[in-house]
């Protein structure tokens, strides 16, 4: 049988990406109810991180930990894979040693060369191209709040990153339409625009893109490695801050999303995360839910 990788949302089917979610509101239930499940009883992840990192390490650790396995962290500091090491040997080695792998990197072709020569399956934690394991987490929040995902309106605001492209990924998968505004010259891939654009749409303004949206969600304006870019960003994104005006034209019932940390007074109004509209606490939660069903869909083989 093929090692599964999740390196993007579409390498799960559509049937498989919903699963994953609707367990990971299971084992978040079962977690609250003090249930011990571990299905991955003396299973190893080893998680090489090039990124520094908060929820991501956390998350994963006290998943593998509550699933009765272990985790292991990894840094160019502390591995051959900081002094040359080709990443096709890391691979070979690491993927013989542990049972799963994540990788939180720069360049998303690092972990498409890493999970070719792997034997375990691979996660991508992040890289410039795309952040899967935020979108799950996202998803999840929406459908305990307000529901099915398809046939609703998301809305994009900010930078057309690695979320934003997630985002577009997501919106394909599970059918619903996204709305996108960037700043000119900050926007999307063109070509992924093109190939989404069933689902995905480039709107002009903030206004354009929040008006009636089921959801809002946006990120930091400069990422890590962007740090040279800040004063002319900051001028930039100013009119693509969210705020509770900007909500206001939403839907009704609409959240509002931010994958964290924020920067307060640029990306989002200094009162937005005291918002009853926003849901970021819960968010943040649930990388631990999402990635624990994601990690016993890809270890186990279980059918979410």
């Amino acid at each position: 049988m093929n090692t599964r990788h999740f390196l993007t949302l579409l390498d799960l089917t559509p049937q498989e990406l919903q699963g994953v979610l609707d367990r990971a509101l299971v084992l978040k239930k079962m977690h609250y109810d003090g249930e011990i499940y571990e299905p991955l009883k003396n299973k190893v992840l080893g998680m090489i991180f090039e990124k520094s990192s908060t929820r991501t390490r956390v998350s994963f650790e006290s998943g593998m930990a509550q699933f009765g396995g272990s985790a292991i962290f990894l840094s160019p500091r502390d591995t051959q894979l900081g002094r040359g090491e080709p990443i096709e040997d890391s691979a070979r080695v690491i993927s013989r040693m542990v049972d799963v792998v994540m990788i939180r990197t720069f360049a998303h072709e690092i972990i498409e060369r890493f999970a070719r020569f792997s034997r375990v399956p691979v996660i991508n934690a992040l890289t410039d191209a795309h952040h899967p394991c935020q979108l799950l987490a996202d998803l999840q929040t929406f459908v305990e709040h307000r529901g099915p995902l398809k046939g609703k309106t998301f809305a994009w605001i900010g930078d057309g990153n690695n979320m934003c492209n997630s985002y577009i990924h997501a919106a394909h998968q599970l059918d619903f339409q996204l709305k996108i505004a960037c700043p000119y010259g900050f926007e999307p891939d063109p070509e992924l625009l093109e190939t989404y654009s069933r689902n995905v749409e480039l709107v002009k303004t903030a206004d354009d893109a929040a008006r009636d949206a089921h959801l809002i969600a946006t990120d930091v304006w400069t990422s890590m490695g962007q740090e040279s870019e800040q004063s002319i960003r900051k001028r930039r994104f100013s009119m693509y801050q969210i705020n509770p005006r900007l909500m206001d034209l939403a839907d009704p019932e609409a959240l509002f999303m931010h994958c964290l940390p924020a920067h307060r007074g640029e990306e989002i109004s200094e009162d937005m995360l005291d918002d009853p509209r926003a849901v970021v606490w819960d968010e943040a939660e649930n990388r631990l839910h999402a990635q624990k069903a994601l990690l016993e869909f890809l270890v186990t083989g279980a059918k979410s």
